[in-house]
């Protein structure tokens, strides 16, 4: 429990202008403009995606030149095939590039043998471990691998997501059990409710282990769609299965409660997947930063016209 202030910041994902997975989807879309939206809104940070640079000094001086920190970026880990040893090595660039502009988690997000990039894959043909061992196995690995991360002052962010081995609230319970407090949750309100939860109710069960949030709402009709009519993560997207806090299904009010009541002091970062010339980027960034805005300040909620 705290007492004490709300010690949040508000960030962005750039995704909503320009998504690494479906270029299509605002890939002529300049990182300026995404940049230069996203302060001019009021966000504070933004969370790393392709077009940015990868080169610590680089990256330092663009964020400065327009004001904003840097939050956070996906590490695209495969600890569910290889060893620590073969992960440490390889995270070495991205663990510089965040280190380097100060950031305190790195988000971690599993692709070995995921679907979610795979357009023509079905989401219930994600992968699962075959037993409780292989599951426990993994979950030493993680363990691993983070203690080697806070050697270097970065925690790390476990980003359950659909398509992956760790989807569904029963995975996160199994994540969370087989891990150690080194490991932290990034918990994800969209990828909470589409995987088959209740994003309050996981909040809660986790809180304590919860280092980042992503703030997406979801459309659920269109996640029923989803389930039945067998589209991939990649087409779910396309169809609107997610939006920005304060356009969908998900009670952000309940969930900023529950952080604050338990202190929670990181980033709150809105990340909505959408095809930018269906949801224009500045509008869906204005509602989901207004939203969280009013929720973290404690003030009535006003419509984004």
């Amino acid at each position: 429990m705290s007492d004490g202030a709300f010690a949040v910041k508000i960030g962005i994902n750039p995704i909503g202008w320009s998504n690494d997975d479906l270029p299509s989807l605002g890939g002529e879309i300049p990182l300026a403009t995404a940049l230069l939206e996203g302060r001019q809104i009021g966000y504070q940070g933004f969370e790393l995606g392709n077009k940015f640079p990868r080169e610590p000094e680089a990256l330092r001086e663009l964020m400065a030149g327009y004001g904003l920190e840097v939050i956070s970026g996906w590490y695209s880990g495969r600890l569910a095939q290889r060893g620590v040893e073969e992960e440490i090595a390889a995270v070495q660039a991205h663990l510089r590039l965040l280190a380097g502009n100060g950031c305190k988690v790195m988000v971690y997000g599993e692709v070995a043998n995921a679907i979610q990039g795979e357009r023509d894959v079905a989401l219930h043909k994600r992968p699962r471990f075959a037993d409780e061992d292989a599951f426990t196995r993994y979950g030493e690995r993680v363990t691993a691998f983070a203690r080697y991360l806070l050697e270097h002052g970065v925690r790390l962010a476990y980003h359950h997501h659909m398509g992956a081995y760790v989807e569904s609230p029963g995975d996160i319970d199994r994540l969370m059990a087989a891990t150690g407090e080194e490991v932290g949750l990034l918990f994800d309100s969209g990828h909470a409710y589409f995987g088959g939860g209740d994003p309050l109710a996981l909040l809660r069960r986790h809180i304590g282990r919860v280092c980042h949030v992503h703030c997406k709402d979801v459309r659920p009709e269109l996640i029923k769609l989803a389930r039945n009519r067998h589209w991939s993560f990649l087409d779910s997207v396309l169809n609107g299965v997610f939006t920005v806090p304060g356009d969908g299904a998900i009670d952000f009010a309940a969930l900023i409660g529950v952080l604050r009541e338990h202190g929670y002091a990181g980033w709150l970062v809105v990340e909505a997947e959408q095809d930018p010339a269906v949801a224009p980027s500045y509008a869906y960034a204005e509602r989901g930063y207004r939203t969280l805005r009013a929720l973290v300040d404690g003030a009535a909620i006003r419509e984004v016209a």
